[in-house]
Order: structure tokens, then sequence, then C-alpha cells
């Protein structure tokens, strides 16, 4: 059988999306008792530090019988120049997975080629898939599912931003992103898509929150882009989620945020901390969906 990867949200079809939300909701609701990954192990390379990734999938990959390995790039090669594909391949005779959380997103895909296992992308500057994949069981828990749903995002057209796009191609819901000029999310991405689903792009947040039934936002400036703060902040005064634009969203409208959150300046704290605030189901939505992933590519 051919390995399969997990890099995008596209590299799953309709119906296997489905089917990992079953299985994902399966395990959250501790129906499922298998441990697929037993005697396997995870390897897990961060070039960029994180929370809720890597406790998420070591977490996740214990609970399935597995282990995970944490690899920063301090700890291998690669942050002394070992090529990419020469890791991939040696990594490969080791262990059974691969998940890596990297800036270049050309890196995870050169990964992928020369691996001969599975390998998830945990996020790249390109693209979030596995933060989307909790973003929308935790919208199928609480809204039902995303048919006939309205999905808001407001700020940086970012790897937040293209994953968001790339799922509503693939399940075909509504998106509306309101960014700031100069802040558009990547225009090939955009166009495969608008193709498949009803993705509308605005800058203005009161018009893609008005009668949405999810608003969702981000840091204004991501790892790696801190010097481009003071700049980010004049570009994006007005795209604050606070209690008036949630006023203009659907009465029964969830608030996500994939954290770490800046409150008071991309989200107010009565917002993160309102009653339609459900970023922390959403936060441990990232361990169910992952063990999922991993059951269904390395079980």
């Amino acid at each position: 059988m051919s390995k399969r990867d997990f890099l995008a949200i596209p590299d799953f079809s309709r119906n296997e999306l489905h089917a990992l939300f079953d299985l994902a909701a399966r395990m959250k609701r501790g129906e499922y008792r298998e441990k697929p990954l037993a005697g396997k192990t995870l390897g897990m390379i961060f070039t960029k530090s994180s929370t809720r990734t890597r406790v998420s999938f070591e977490v996740g990959a214990f609970q399935l019988g597995g282990h995970a390995l944490f690899l920063s790039a301090r700890d291998i090669q690669l942050g002394r120049g070992e090529p990419i594909r020469d890791t991939a391949r040696v990594l490969s005779r080791y262990l059974d997975g691969i998940m890596i959380r990297t800036f270049d997103h050309a890196d995870v895909e050169e990964l992928a080629r020369f691996a001969t296992i599975p390998v998830i992308n945990g996020l790249t500057d390109l693209l979030h898939p596995c933060q989307i994949l909790a973003d929308l069981l935790t919208v199928r828990e609480h809204l039902g599912g995303w048919e006939g749903k309205a999905i808001a995002w407001i700020g940086d057209g970012n790897n937040m931003a293209h994953s968001w796009i790339n799922a509503a191609g693939s399940l075909g819901f509504e998106l509306r992103l309101a960014c700031p000029e100069g802040y558009d999310p990547d225009p090939a991405i955009l166009g495969r898509n608008q193709k498949l689903a009803k993705i509308t792009l605005t800058r203005d947040p009161g018009e893609a929150a008005a009668g949405a039934h999810v608003v969702n936002t981000d840091v204004w400036a991501s790892m790696g882009q801190e010097e481009e703060q003071a700049v980010r902040e004049k570009a994006f005064r007005g795209y604050l989620v606070d209690d008036a634009l949630m006023a203009r969203a659907a009465k029964e409208a969830i608030f996500l945020h994939c954290l770490p959150a800046h409150r008071g300046e991309e989200v107010a704290e009565s917002v993160i901390e309102g009653k339609q605030s459900r970023v922390w189901d959403e936060a441990e939505n990232r361990l169910h969906v992952q063990k999922a992933l991993m059951a269904t590519l390395m079980g």
C-alpha cells in the first residue's frame, strides 16, 4: 500500500474528511479503545516553537499506544545544514511517521517526497491544516455542521486563512474573508477554491461578519513577523473582533481563535472570555482530530 501524507486539507477527499471527523468524535466520546500505534514512533520536527501542536501530538501518540519523539532543529542535523531529503530517508528507516512544524512549505513537500513514511504538516507559513480540522470539529459539535453556514475570517490572509479557503473548497461551505489591503491571501489558493465554493474577500470586517455563524481571527503578526508588529498594528486597525462585531453575526454564532491570542489587539477580552467563545474546545479538539489523523495514516 502506498503511503499517505497530510500536508493540506485537499489531500483528503470530502468523504475522507467526514470519516476523519466521525473517528475524532468517537475518540473524544471515549468510544475508541484501539491502540493502532502500538510499537510505533512518531518523529516530531520543530523549527517553530509550539504549545498546542507539541502537547497534542505527543499525548495523542501515547494514547494510541505509540511513542512521540521531539526533535528540535537544534537536536538534529537539519539545523546544521543536512539536506532535507537525506533526513527524510534516514528517519524513514527508524520511524513510522513524521510531523513537522516549520517555516517554508516547500521544506515539508520535500520531506514528504523523500520520506517513505507518512508526513503530517503541523504548520508552515503557507498552511495550518491540523488547526482547521480542529476548528471544523468544533463547528460540527456546536452548530451541527457547516452545511448552509457562513464562516467569517477577520484579519491576515495567512496560513490559517489559506487552510480555511482550502476547507471551504473541499467541503463546500460559504467563507467570507475580511483582510486589510496588502494582506490578502495567496491568489492561487483563493482562485482555485472560488471555483468550488462561495468564497468572498472584502476590506470590511462588518460585511464579513454580518449574519455569519462562525467568526474567527488570528494574531496580526505571526511567528517570525515580530519586526513587522508596528506596521501591522496600523494596517489592522479596525479589524478587532469585539462585542460590536460579534453582535452583527448570527445569534447562535461562535467565536474561534487558534491561539495564542493577544487580547485587546485582534480580539477583545470580553469576546474571548465571553459566552460565544469556543476557543478552549477548539484547542482540545487538536488532540482528537490529530489522533484520528495518526490512526488513519500510521495505524
